[in-house]
């Protein structure tokens, strides 16, 4: 099992900056990939980026060009750069963990960003 512990959201101006981080703890050797979500309100959750064990990473198209997900053994980030509106929303860490028999999703607890116009 894994524990995540976030940090770095906040409130920022558009076209600003954040870093997000995010500590994973516990049987971090079947760790498969990790990768940010974020949810607005009323909208669902939805994916960010993720990065795979295997050094792959994918993006969702809207912050494509703009955000950077790195990995560092047990621990992921999230650079933001070039910030809007339209990012403002609950950002959550995310684990996929291999079990015996099957994968398990892991969740951070959320952190808040709010992109001000």
């Amino acid at each position: 099992q894994v524990q995540l512990v976030e940090s770095g959201g906040g409130l920022v101006q558009a076209g600003g900056s954040l870093r997000l981080s995010c500590a994973a703890s516990g049987s971090i050797s079947r760790i498969n990939a990790m990768g940010w979500y974020r949810q607005a309100p009323g909208q669902q959750r939805e994916l960010v980026a993720v990065t795979t064990s295997g050094g792959s990473t994918n993006y969702a198209d809207p912050v494509k060009g703009r955000f950077t997900i790195s990995r560092d053994n047990a621990k992921v980030y999230l650079q933001m750069n070039s910030l809007k509106p339209e990012d403002t929303a609950v950002y959550y860490c995310h684990v996929l963990w291999a079990g015996r028999w099957s994968d398990y999703n892991y969740w951070g607890q959320g952190t808040q960003v709010t992109v001000s116009s």
